[in-house]
């Protein structure tokens, strides 16, 4: 959908479009997070056999809901009152702007609202049966945007469009969830259940307020600075990585139940078993992804939407070096709150955030995209450092960091970036078919290089063991 975007709205709107999106995003600080919590509590409960504890707790994620509803209004009426000078339009468009925030706004409520079910259907270990709906949702939104742009209606049509997309989502999940999990429903909290769910929604409210501050606030510090142009070449270089981040965040995602239900039975050998087999497939994942990226995201760019969106070959590598960063602490974070223990990684991100903003703000004038990239991976390195150490005092392990055992995967990811890097500078692929033949040959001759030269043989046979018993799966 983004070349549509990009031609539709012009480089400048999009831009903006961005921002007002991550704006939003922002406004996980007031919701409560009631979602989230859920989750949690029901993944560490699956295997007791309480349904109505479980119907109870659904009550009070709705109650969650409900008291947060008026902060989410104020914090709501703030943004759209803000956005035309966050988005430094011009004066002809802050109705517009101010209207699609609004919009978009609604969206997010309706959105928080209708993944209540969701959150059952995953803490359930059951979030695969979602896969085909999630698929087709992905499909009607795309086409909603394009409907949006070719009839003309601009921003405001793509605001519209994401109420109606979330409006059609909740519907499918409640479908899902009445079907996949009979015991659903809702009952009257009692009150100590109210109360132990606001202390974790308000833990992980702040959590993801720090999230957005760490992961959005990269655009809109080059948009208030520079220009949404800007910010949109930013975007759209980094667009290959964000999607592939997707991906592998949908997959450990998937697993997190299963982890929780570990953790909840306190089975913490085998959780720390489980955990070194997560980051060893993170690991090859980012490292033959990232490669490949260095080496095609030019040609995808060109052949995408314009080799003038394409912000050079520094660029490429940091978002890159980024997105490997944001792996590792996206599976530890969702590791430590597995653990229902959010409120020490938040007091980590709170250093992440002040750090990642105050180096960020300070570089992206004199560096543009590349002081930004570098401002994100000094500030989140905090959290590179610290989660794992928070993970292993979790699971009842040493806390210290596996210097040795992690040398080896570095020093070949490290390789394997810097020529892929160089190479990537000239190497242009001019058709898709010829780019899509180069990315999968690419993938898998990195992916064989990473798998041989960075991994022990024990290492090695785990994750073949592991590759091997879910193609097994896949095909029952």
């Amino acid at each position: 959908m983004t070349p549509i975007l990009v031609s539709g709205l012009g480089a400048s709107l999009y831009g903006v479009w961005e921002m007002l999106r991550q704006s939003v995003g922002y406004m996980t600080a007031a919701d409560g997070r009631p979602t989230d919590a859920l989750r949690l509590v029901v993944a560490s409960q699956q295997a007791r056999d309480d349904a109505p504890a479980k119907r109870r707790y659904v009550g009070a994620a709705l109650v969650v809901w409900l008291l947060f509803l008026p902060l989410v209004a104020v914090a709501g009426g703030i943004l759209v009152w803000l956005a035309p000078g966050i988005t430094r339009v011009s004066p002809a468009l802050p109705g517009t702007v101010r209207l699609t925030c609004a919009l978009l706004v609604l969206s997010f409520l309706a959105g928080t609202l209708g993944t209540i079910p969701e959150s059952v259907l995953r803490g359930m270990n059951l979030g695969y049966k979602r896969m085909g709906w999630q698929a087709g949702l992905s499909v009607v939104g795309a086409l909603l945007l394009a409907g949006a742009i070719r009839a003309g209606w601009g921003l405001p049509g793509l605001g519209a469009a994401q109420i109606v997309l979330a409006g059609l989502t909740g519907l499918c999940f409640w479908i899902l969830v009445r079907k996949y999990v009979p015991a659903f429903g809702v009952a009257r909290p009692t009150k100590p259940e109210v109360r132990s769910l606001v202390s974790m929604s308000a833990w992980l409210t702040g959590g993801s307020m720090l999230s957005h501050l760490l992961l959005s606030s990269d655009v809109l510090i080059l948009g208030a600075l520079l220009s949404p142009a800007v910010a949109a070449t930013y975007v759209l270089t980094s667009c290959a990585a964000r999607m592939t981040l997707g991906i592998f965040d949908l997959t450990v995602g998937a697993a997190m139940p299963g982890l929780g239900g570990v953790i909840g039975q306190q089975q913490y050998e085998r959780a720390a078993q489980i955990r070194a087999e997560i980051m060893t497939l993170t690991w090859l994942f980012v490292t033959a992804v990232g490669a490949t990226i260095l080496l095609w995201n030019r040609s995808f760019l060109s052949l995408w939407v314009g080799g003038e969106h394409y912000a050079g070959v520094w660029a490429n590598l940091l978002i890159v070096c980024i997105a490997v960063q944001l792996a590792f602490i996206r599976s530890h974070q969702e590791i430590i709150d597995a653990t229902l223990q959010p409120r020490r990684r938040v007091i980590v991100s709170v250093v992440a955030a002040v750090t990642t903003i105050a180096i960020s703000l300070a570089l992206t004038r004199p560096l543009g995209i590349v002081g930004v990239c570098l401002g994100i991976l000094a500030g989140r390195s905090t959290q590179a450092i610290a989660y794992p150490l928070l993970v292993a005092s979790a699971l009842h392990r040493p806390r210290t960091l596996p210097i040795k055992r992690i040398l080896r995967p570095l020093a070949v990811t490290a390789a394997l970036f810097a020529a892929t890097a160089y190479v990537g500078q000239w190497e242009l692929a001019h058709g898709w078919l010829e780019w899509i033949a180069d990315v999968a040959l690419s993938f898998g001759l990195v992916l064989g290089i990473a798998l041989v030269a960075g991994l022990t043989s024990e290492a090695r046979h785990s994750v073949l063991k592991r590759c091997l018993a879910m193609a097994r799966l896949s095909r029952e």
